[in-house]
């Protein structure tokens, strides 16, 4: 047996079984739902004159944008979430997926409708295709997710650097990047999630490791799709 980051045991078995099955098919949904809670949210608030007004560029703006990290790093921590109800875990997921809404709201002023569905369709089916592999794969991807970290951390490094270059090529550059980093997370965060599974957890533990799989299948469908929009977005 293992621990992982969650805190809680985590068993080798690769056998697939019913009660994994359903374990998984509960991610999937929670991450499901969280993304359409942030899509409509995104689109309310830009299509709401008085709410972009208030967000864009405002100080209330820069918590919005800055509290999802409070929000993951001191709500949904391992040793957090092992004395909440499942109830308040999925409260905090669904808060976050929303404030991601609010946060990604510029989307719709800056890229053109059209793009914007193409876009995450294409996004869908390489999330898809990437999560089936890690899913499936007998390989161990530990090796992989490693150097996917490494390749976040330099992302965030240029992104900081960027805000001051405002250079178009390092923004080109960090979002290829990104879009293989955030493809390679998906498939060892799915594979890291199938493998969380024990049937030997109780009901409400199995419900909050699932949120909590479901938030890290989220972040990188929410951010492989921001990057795959820098890329082949059409601007209004």
């Amino acid at each position: 047996m293992q621990n992982d980051r969650y805190g809680v045991a985590k068993s080798g078995t690769k056998t697939v079984d019913a009660g994994l099955q359903s374990y998984m098919q509960r991610v999937y949904n929670v991450m499901a739902l969280g993304l359409v809670f942030t899509g409509a949210i995104s689109y309310f608030v830009a299509a709401t004159p008085a709410f972009i007004a208030a967000v864009q560029g405002t100080f209330l703006g820069l918590i919005v944008a800055l509290a999802p990290l409070g929000i993951i790093f001191f709500g949904l921590n391992p040793r957090k979430i092992q004395g909440m109800s499942v109830g308040a875990v999925t409260g905090l997921y669904f808060l976050l997926t929303g404030l991601f809404g609010v946060s990604l709201s510029y989307i719709f002023l800056v890229y053109s409708s059209e793009s914007i569905a193409r876009v995450f369709f294409i996004t869908a089916g390489m999330f898809a295709a990437t999560s089936i592999y890690g899913y499936t794969t007998k390989k161990d991807l530990t090796s992989l997710g490693s150097l996917m970290f490494m390749g976040l951390i330099g992302i965030i490094i240029a992104g900081v650097v960027n805000i001051f270059l405002h250079s178009a090529m390092l923004h080109f550059v960090t979002s290829a990047i990104g879009v293989v980093v955030f493809t390679g997370l998906t498939a060892w965060d799915t594979q890291r999630i199938k493998e969380t599974y024990h049937v030997s957890y109780g009901r409400d533990a199995l419900n909050k490791i699932a949120v909590m799989g479901a938030l890290s299948l989220y972040l990188d469908f929410i951010n492989l799709f921001v990057m795959m929009l820098r890329l082949f977005g059409g601007r209004d």
